[in-house]
């Protein structure tokens, strides 16, 4: 390990360039079962039904995500095309929005070099990666979050009406992605703000009164299709239930009721479950977002929670009390975190500034061997995936080796400062080029829906109806591979018929010497839930099934 000056990194364009290429890229990668296909297919319905204000999931009724990614894919594919693309164009835009809103905001609160370094950190950590590669709605919920900020706090400092307009816009638009955390997110970040620096006129001001009116008024459309949907509708059965109120459900049961036990969404999550998931979600910044939010705390109780006028305490404050109400949701799954890693990367960004401006030496000795072992490591996850998972020949293995050659010329290169910077951002930007375009690329090949959707599509199959023989697993990316809505149910095996069959399915179908004609066959395994037995190709074929599409003569 060579020794470095303690300097700000420097970041040029094409640094930004090169991470918008490569999340742009991962359109080459299917979406994911069950939420991200479940999504992709409801937007495919909407494009084809226009049924722009009322939701259906394969013609049912649907009251759980709000309209706003089903929205802009929908429109996308009109213009696109239902596959990959279509799909995530939109959402990969939002994520660029969201660096973009980073380095905008950061550059407010502090300047210019530490608002790159936070944009890069933002772009470059691995949730960022997982979510162009899944897309759900948290791609736009971080991104409609971090841009309401950043307008707020251009308002705060000059009360112009478009930056009004921009950021109550944002906030509406997060609320319809995914609810009120959308809105809950500003108002922890700058209310904790306003209080520990007293500033009453602030909190107490008649503006928010006009900010509340515009964020109601570009939450009607999806209000009336709510209501239209679901009030007007009493006798409808919803999830099991009846006389189900849209617009109750949106604005308190599917956020609030999941803290006050309302919600019947519990996983028995502990409070600490979101937390731990960052240490792989925020690869390779966690290890220095820790210390970065456990001494901004300590700095604000050591001045009685009371801050100096240069001070900023919006990304702390957010955090700590976004996590709080997040982390009381008794239904919880790892993405939900993913709405406050902006506010985390220019924490870190801020402590990579103050090691520069000569600051907690000590500390920064601590931290610097944990990046740089933390960087080897995630090069070496890379190669794994490469040599092992899904081995390759001779020529994929010279690739990664062009690619750690890079990395070995930043880390010894004598000109190149801020190593521990920058060692820590190629690393993570080196190895998703394996990790989307090799692992999560080939991982896709055993999900079930996909393969046999692109086989029917292919093959220009008019299939309308399917039916599963002893097969259990999630087929919601079967419909939009397909590019057509399948009815499937678990009878029917008479001539002409379509049948998926599982090993012990296709078994039972030759033991009644039903003749049928096989179209397809091949292994499947559930890619949401990986398991130290599906990595490892030698057992590979034991955490694996076998599927069998037949045509019954």
């Amino acid at each position: 390990m060579q020794t470095e000056n303690i300097v700000m990194p420097k970041i040029p364009n094409w640094v930004f360039v090169l991470l918008a290429i490569l999340h742009l890229s991962a359109f080459r990668v299917d979406m994911m079962d069950i939420d991200a296909t479940q999504y992709a297919e409801m937007s495919r319905e909407m494009a084809e039904s226009g049924s722009y204000l009322q939701l259906y999931d394969r013609g049912i009724d649907y009251l759980d995500k709000p309209p706003m990614l089903f929205w802009v894919s929908s429109l996308s594919m009109k213009v696109f095309g239902y596959n990959n693309f279509g799909y995530k164009l939109p959402s990969v835009l939002f994520a660029l929005l969201a660096i973009y809103a980073v380095y905008r905001l950061t550059r407010l609160l502090y300047n210019d070099n530490t608002a790159r370094m936070a944009a890069l950190i933002l772009g470059a950590c691995q949730g960022m990666y997982l979510m162009t590669n899944d897309v759900r709605t948290d791609t736009i919920l971080m991104s409609c979050v971090i841009t309401a900020l950043w307008m707020i706090k251009e308002a705060e400092i000059q009360r112009r009406w478009y930056w009004v307009l921009g950021g109550t816009a944002a906030i509406a638009a997060g609320m319809m992605t995914k609810g009120p955390i959308a809105l809950m997110v500003p108002i922890f970040c700058f209310g904790s703000e306003w209080v520990l620096k007293r500033k009453w006129k602030q909190i107490f001001s008649p503006y928010h009164f006009v900010d509340a009116v515009l964020i109601a008024i570009f939450l009607i459309p999806m209000s009336i299709g709510l209501y239209q949907q679901f009030d007007m509708h009493p006798e409808k059965t919803v999830n099991g239930l009846q006389n189900v109120s849209g617009l109750r459900f949106f604005y308190w049961s599917q956020s609030f009721g999941r803290i006050t036990g309302e919600s019947p969404w519990n996983n028995n999550a502990p409070f600490e479950f979101l937390f731990v998931g960052m240490f792989w979600a925020f690869l390779p910044w966690m290890f220095l977002f820790v210390p970065a939010l456990v001494m901004r705390l300590v700095e604000v109780v050591k001045q009685k929670f009371k801050l100096r006028p240069e001070q900023e305490f919006i990304t702390t404050g957010g955090f700590v009390l976004a996590y709080l109400a997040l982390g009381s949701s008794k239904y919880q799954l790892p993405h939900y975190i993913f709405v406050v890693f902006p506010l985390a990367a220019i924490m870190v960004a801020k402590l990579i500034a103050d090691f520069a401006d000569g600051k907690y030496a000590g500390l920064y000795r601590v931290m610097k061997p944990f990046q740089w072992v933390a960087s080897v490591l995630i090069m070496i996850a890379s190669l794994l995936a490469l040599v092992i998972v899904f081995p390759v020949g001779i020529t994929g293995i010279l690739v990664w080796m062009l690619a750690f050659s890079v990395w070995l010329f930043i880390a010894m290169h004598k000109r190149i400062q801020a190593k521990m910077f920058w060692v820590s951002a190629a690393a993570i930007m080196l190895a998703n080029i394996f990790i989307t375009h090799h692992f999560y690329y080939n991982l896709l090949k055993y999900q079930l829906g996909s393969s046999l959707g692109r086989y029917m599509k292919a093959n220009k199959m008019q299939v309308d109806n399917l039916t599963l023989h002893q097969i259990d697993h999630p087929l919601n990316a079967l419909h939009f591979y397909a590019d057509r809505l399948i009815a499937l149910d678990s009878t029917g095996t008479e001539p002409g018929k379509y049948v998926l069959a599982s090993y012990n399915g296709i078994e039972d179908i030759k033991a009644q010497q039903l003749p049928y004609d096989l179209l397809l066959e091949g292994a499947y395994f559930k890619v949401s839930e990986l398991t130290p037995e599906f990595l490892n190709p030698a057992t590979r074929h034991k955490a694996t099934e076998k599927y069998y599409f037949i045509r019954m003569k």
